[in-house]
């Protein structure tokens, strides 16, 4: 379980808070207008960017003053930040051991993720050679096998088609059943939140307000997030 406990975040004239409680093993979208601070939540709570007050618990534990690597969390950003100059393999491997130095189980593990998500036989192709949806699921996989129990993606999809981008989302959706891990999605679509996140946090006017259920949150929507839904 996560636990944000009166946080706030101050970036120059920006301020977000936040007081709210994300069940382990919960799928949740975050929604809200643009430069509402979606992202900046995200890498607050991965430890990216420190609160300015309030504290940070995972189940119980206070994870305010932690690294990144230090927390429970893995991060699939939009840009899929992989390393153009390793291979599919290293650039999933960097997920267990940053040197690459891997042994047997951890080579096995690898090799597992990418027969998961379905590139099975292009571990030694780089970055370059493969499609923007093959590139999603060489960074997807590198969060597999870091086997954290939170997984928060920044829109990783964003840039895919409609049908891609549905098929990544069902993919996801899969993986975190198996896996039982939570999820944080960060997202400028309803449909997305509506595929895959049975509640939501609406980040609006400064806030990350508490999670609603997604199909009541769309169905019956505040006025600033009306607003930007159009």
């Amino acid at each position: 379980m996560l636990r944000l406990e009166n946080v706030l975040m101050r970036q120059g004239d920006f301020t977000l808070g936040g007081d709210l409680t994300v069940p382990a093993g919960a799928r949740v979208a975050v929604i809200g207008p643009s430069g509402a601070g979606k992202s900046t939540l995200l890498s607050l709570i991965a430890g990216f960017l420190p609160a300015s007050q309030g504290r940070v618990f995972w189940e119980d534990k206070d994870i305010t003053m932690a690294s990144p690597g230090k927390r429970p969390i893995a991060m699939l950003f939009q840009d899929n930040n992989l390393f153009p100059h390793l291979t599919v393999f290293q650039n999933v491997g960097l997920g267990i051991r940053p040197n690459l130095k891997l042994d047997p189980s951890q080579h096995a593990l690898v090799v597992d993720a990418l027969k998961r998500v379905g590139l099975a036989g292009f571990e030694d192709r780089k970055p370059a050679a493969l499609s923007g949806g093959q590139q999603s699921r060489v960074a997807l996989a590198r969060v597999l096998v870091q086997r954290r129990p939170l997984v928060l993606l920044d829109e990783p999809f964003a840039a895919l088609g409609p049908a891609l981008k549905a098929e990544m989302l069902d993919l996801v959706a899969e993986l975190l059943a198996e896996t039982g891990a939570g999820m944080l999605m960060v997202s400028h679509d309803p449909e997305d939140a509506r595929r895959i996140a049975d509640q939501t946090i609406l980040v609006a006017e400064g806030v990350a307000h508490p999670l609603v259920a997604t199909a009541d949150l769309l169905e019956n929507p505040p006025q600033a997030l009306k607003d930007y839904l159009g």
